[in-house]
């Protein structure tokens, strides 16, 4: 079989996404005025991209021949492609989670299956035996929560924050856990009495002009901007106050370990985890909530953020620290007439987003514009050169 070929993902419509940035990056048509969410590439049976060449998905084409498409080691190690290729536009708030540990993961789905939970199940946390560790790297100006304030932070916001004040002995006399445990479980009449005010707050100082988007009350009021709440408030507040509010300008990138609690909040993302559909939530979705599962499994401890930069013009290929077997990620810029050559360890995904590019082995060749992606065979000697000025994300397992 072919080396090299186009692979065309599948888009996904949650609630969350935009109307326009995905059908404009895959040159297609919303026809349906859907939110188009996220574009999944890879070898995920819940959605397998397809050789447009001759219509096969791919994981059919890597259960084929798994050593000859992702390589001898990587199918020893982990007998699939292990990593799942995204691109995501955040319209509105996604949930507040966090993802099990491969060891973790591997007890949860097997404790599902034996009590017979379907797999569609909208109740069900393992949707399979993989931990999720994943990295984004920003497409625009974007905003997320990523795991919980240093101590010091923490004290500030509580101190600040008038109906947080019942909360500061908790915190002081405890730690992390015992505070966010606290207001998870806080039964719903008490939670509403103390937030109900403080979003009513939050949303004059909006219609004032006194928030912006470091604030954490800027993202309670986006929650809140067609209509003020009177009951049933979602506790995922609590997590917009104690969590770090991240900014990655566009080039830069946020890894997230298993356990770090987080969420993203708004903006256009390339993003590239382990191949799993693992989330535990605990708020900010009409999807299943389980605060349980989600504190059993939830990092109690300061996250200072790191963001990785993007690199300077010099370089054509900007390497992302990703400290997982899994998934390796790059984003490769190439000005008009450039060339990239390299040979492949494993199977590799070609996503261009923006520019247009010729892809080529000892046999083939393929065109690549804005939008399209590619696929290539472990084991493979291939270039890459561009026809203008393009920007071109690869996904690998290192």
């Amino acid at each position: 079989m072919d080396k090299i070929f186009p692979i065309k993902g599948v888009v996904q419509h949650y609630a969350w996404g935009g109307f326009e940035f995905l059908p404009q990056l895959l040159q297609l048509e919303n026809t349906a005025h859907e939110p188009w969410a996220e574009y999944w590439m890879g070898a995920h049976p819940k959605a397998p991209s397809v050789d447009l060449q001759n219509g096969e998905n791919l994981k059919a084409i890597v259960d084929a021949d798994p050593n000859g498409t992702i390589g001898a080691k990587v199918n020893t190690r982990f007998g699939e492609l292990p990593y799942l290729f995204k691109v995501l536009d955040v319209k509105d708030m996604l949930s507040i989670q966090v993802h099990p540990s491969k060891e973790e993961a591997e007890k949860g789905f097997d404790a599902e299956e034996n009590a017979g939970i379907a797999i569609s199940d909208p109740t069900r946390n393992y949707k399979d035996r993989n931990h999720k560790p994943e990295v984004m790297v920003a497409l625009s100006e974007f905003w997320l929560l990523h795991g919980f304030l240093p101590e010091e932070k923490l004290a500030k916001v509580l101190d600040g924050v008038p109906e947080f004040q019942s909360l500061k002995t908790i915190f002081k006399n405890g730690d992390y856990k015992a505070l966010y445990q606290h207001v998870m479980e806080l039964p719903q009449a008490e939670a509403d009495q103390m937030l109900l005010p403080l979003i009513k707050r939050e949303l004059e100082k909006k219609a004032k002009g006194q928030l912006e988007k470091s604030d954490a009350g800027w993202w309670v009021t986006k929650l809140y901007e067609t209509e003020a709440p009177t009951a049933n408030i979602d506790k995922g507040i609590y997590s917009i106050y104690f969590f770090n509010i991240v900014k990655a300008d566009i080039g830069e990138a946020v890894f997230q370990a298993a356990g770090i609690p987080h969420a993203y909040l708004e903006g256009q993302n390339m993003e590239l985890m382990a191949n799993s559909d693992n989330v535990l939530r605990g708020g900010l979705t009409p999807k299943h909530v389980d605060v349980p599962e989600l504190l059993k499994h939830t990092l109690f401890q300061a996250v200072r953020p790191h963001v990785m930069k993007a690199s300077s013009n010099k370089e054509i290929e900007t390497i992302f620290e990703c400290p997982v077997p899994d998934f390796g990620l790059s984003m490769i810029q190439l000005d008009e007439g450039l060339e990239y050559v390299n040979t492949t360890m494993s199977l590799e995904i070609f996503f261009v987003i923006d520019g247009d590019v010729v892809l080529e082995d000892k046999v083939n060749t393929i065109t690549l514009t804005k939008g399209q992606a590619a696929a290539i065979l472990a084991n493979t000697d291939y270039s890459l050169n561009a026809t203008e000025k393009a920007t071109v994300f690869k996904a690998y397992v290192p």
